[in-house]
């Protein structure tokens, strides 16, 4: 990235604005504005996340806020109630609360004599969600956001749940939100009264995790804050992103399909990264789209920003599994509208352990067994250990790994050697004939790119818990009942170079990536009928414009911190082959690092655990445990949390425990020991 200290306008920063809600609660603001909008007043851009802007987000927001006021802009980056040294507790994500009090600011900060009146909105990750949750209910000073790594559906495409099964990341991200809404201000910033805020934060505490799972289905409580449920209520102008790598990619062709405002979409190779940041590379200069977007939208500027492409994706070349990547090699391809008229739907029948060709007709039924063939899959638990992680985040590294040792657990169907090149851009799809002897089951599928050496790099996967077939509203399966499934796969642009194959794995589990269904079943996948859709693009289609669309990533430099102890980072995946305990560990520790401009040291240790017995389906086990330290000369401060989920036929278990300490002293403690009844998930 090329740092730049020469901007058209300089930036003066105040580091604790607070701002007053209705209810009394004062949040905490850092705000970066050109020097001179006193005098010619600018429009406001807002980040509001629970992330901590005084020590563990300034790094980045020292990128990307700083440069963006130096355009011409007041940037204000706001701790959500009950986070870093804003006042209040945070009981759970997207609440009715947290969107109003956003709310709040965006007048407040539209009534600034330094601000003209308009705002806008951006953010990745929770950020995102907030900016387009809160650009639903149009707020009058909002005129554009811009987005990554975000979900209109918060039920069926966020990290909780997916085809109605449920993702591990259900647990690992409440352990997170677990560890992050009991740490303290900063005494250094809200003075003598810290103790007493931190103090409410650790009795207000409780594991996410139990009310995400008391809500197993679509209901009001996913409804809420989900664009999905009416597009129409958007009205702003927006700018969404995302990485082929990351959990959120399906988001950004949705929205563009399905709203009608101005809109851009863009996803690169990336993990859940911004784009200036993208991990694996080629990161862009996005901070100069950002501020082109807002120039545009939000001062009137004609500077061409919807010209070109609706949507700009990397198309990735082909190559060998690894659990990172620091660069994806590829191209940049664009599409003048979402759905694009360049992609052909093709439907691919499945014959005979076979990934048929288009061009080629089935045998009809009367023709021999084949047509028919049935086929059985029952995957050990063992499928899945090298699945990676839902969203990666790069560090670890927690991409796929080669598919081979998971394809022997599963149900494969290849294509002949491909005579030539196979792009695809878009969403695949396989459709499916099966029946189960139990009433529940789920299946996963996994699309791979296969090379001649036998190598198979994961191209992209979906899953459906069978009791969802027909949607969001479950039913048991009956028994040995043959039922016609369809099982839309992750988004992608991939590239399937001539002498690969197109693998498509079948499995009845993928743990720990999905947390398996009560039971193991013995599926039965029936060929007549089945197929794999794929959206070529075909190799023909002009690119849509200039080969390089983006400038190089820049920023201003990021804050000054020094490591004082060594990072640790670890994915271990190990096996006992005298009792059959397998286990998937991960680390990821910062160290202790102290942020200079304020003297603050902050330690970050996140360690997960998921272990199972052979194929036992009542032994799998998934932990969360946190360690976060924060400490200046005479304030020593540590929180430690652990949640440990478990499972059986009829219900999760959740065992958890808080314990803050000041000093080295334990001060405060809590356990939580709850059971919640299992609705066919």
């Amino acid at each position: 990235m090329r740092y730049v200290d020469r901007l058209p306008h300089e930036v003066g920063r105040e580091d604790h604005v607070t701002i007053r809600m209705s209810d009394g609660v004062r949040l905490s603001a850092r705000i970066w504005r050109p020097a001179g909008s006193d005098r010619e007043p600018v429009p406001a851009i807002l980040e509001a996340i629970p992330y901590r802007k005084n020590d563990l987000t300034s790094t980045r927001d020292a990128i990307h806020h700083p440069y963006i006021a130096g355009h011409g802009y007041a940037c204000v980056r706001v701790d959500l109630r009950g986070t870093g040294e804003s006042e209040g507790v945070l009981l759970d994500e997207y609440l009715e609360r947290e969107q109003r009090d956003i709310e709040e600011v965006l007048a407040w900060l539209a009534e600034r004599p330094w601000c003209d009146g308009t705002t806008g909105m951006m953010g990745i990750s929770w950020g995102a969600f907030a900016a387009l949750q809160v650009a639903a209910r149009q707020p009058p000073s909002l005129g554009a956001i811009v987005i990554a790594s975000f979900t209109d559906d918060r039920y069926a495409d966020d990290m909780h749940y997916v085809g109605g099964a449920m993702l591990s990341d259900n647990l690992a991200e409440a352990g997170t939100m677990f560890a992050y809404a009991t740490c303290p201000p900063d005494p250094a910033v809200v003075g003598e009264r810290w103790r007493d805020m931190w103090h409410e934060r650790l009795a207000s505490a409780h594991p996410w995790v139990l009310e995400w799972l008391r809500h197993q289905h679509r209901d009001e409580y996913w409804r809420h804050a989900s664009l999905n449920e009416n597009y129409q209520d958007l009205r702003c102008p927006v700018l969404a992103s995302s990485g082929w790598a990351d959990g959120y990619s399906n988001a950004v062709t949705r929205l563009l399909s399905r709203v009608q405002v101005p809109r851009k979409g863009l996803i690169g190779p990336w993990s859940h990264k911004m784009p200036h940041l993208g991990e694996p590379g080629p990161a862009i200069g996005y901070l100069q789209e950002v501020v082109r977007w807002w120039d545009h939208w939000l001062k009137g500027v004609d500077n061409g920003v919807m010209d070109g492409p609706m949507i700009r994706a990397w198309m990735q070349e082909s190559v060998p599994p690894s659990t990172s990547y620091e660069e994806r090699p590829g191209r940049w391809v664009g599409e003048p509208s979402w759905p694009s008229p360049h992609i052909q739907e093709v439907a691919h029948p499945l014959r005979d352990r076979t990934i048929v060709r288009a061009d080629e007709e089935p045998a009809s039924s009367e023709e021999g067994e084949s047509a028919g063939r049935v086929h059985t899959v029952q995957s050990p638990l063992s499928v899945g250990q090298f699945a990676g992680k839902w969203a990666s985040y790069n560090a670890p590294p927690d991409l796929p790994y080669d598919q081979r040792e998971e394809d022997g657990g599963s149900l494969v169907f290849d294509t002949e050697p491909l005579t030539e090149r196979v792009e695809i851009l878009g969403a695949p799809a396989v459709e499916l004939l099966v029946s189960s002897p139990k009433e529940t089951a789920q299946i996963t599928v996994r699309l791979s790119d296969v090379a001649a050496d036998g190598r198979a790099t994961r191209v992209t996967y979906g899953v459906l818990n069978l009791a969802h077939r027909a949607g969001d509203s479950p039913e048991p399966l009956e028994p040995g009942r043959a039922y016609r499934v369809r099982i839309p796969l992750n988004g992608v642009a991939q590239v399937f170079p001539a002498g690969h194959r197109i693998r498509l794995s079948l499995s009845t589990s993928y743990w720990p990536l999905v947390w398996p269904a009560p039971e193991p079943a013995l599926l039965s996948v029936h060929e007549n009928g089945s197929s794999l859709t794929l959206p070529i693009r075909p190799n023909d289609t002009p690119d849509g414009g200039t080969p390089q669309p983006f400038g190089e990533p820049e920023g201003c430099a990021p804050a000054d911190v020094t490591q004082l102890t060594e990072p640790e980072q670890a994915w271990t995946v190990s096996r006992n082959l005298v009792d059959y305990h397998s286990s998937l560990d991960i680390i990821k520790d910062r160290g202790l690092q102290r942020y200079e401009e304020n003297g603050i040291e902050v330690g970050l240790r996140a360690v997960e655990r998921y272990t199972s017995v052979a194929d036992d389906f009542g032994s799998v086990s998934g932990e969360s445990a946190w360690t976060m330290r924060f400490r200046r000369p005479a304030w020593d401060i540590r929180v430690e949390t652990r949640t440990v989920l478990t499972s059986d036929e009829n219900a999760f278990h959740v065992d958890a425990t808080l314990d803050g300490y000041e000093g080295g002293r334990r001060v405060f403690s809590r356990t939580w020991n709850e059971s919640v009844p299992r609705e066919n998930v």
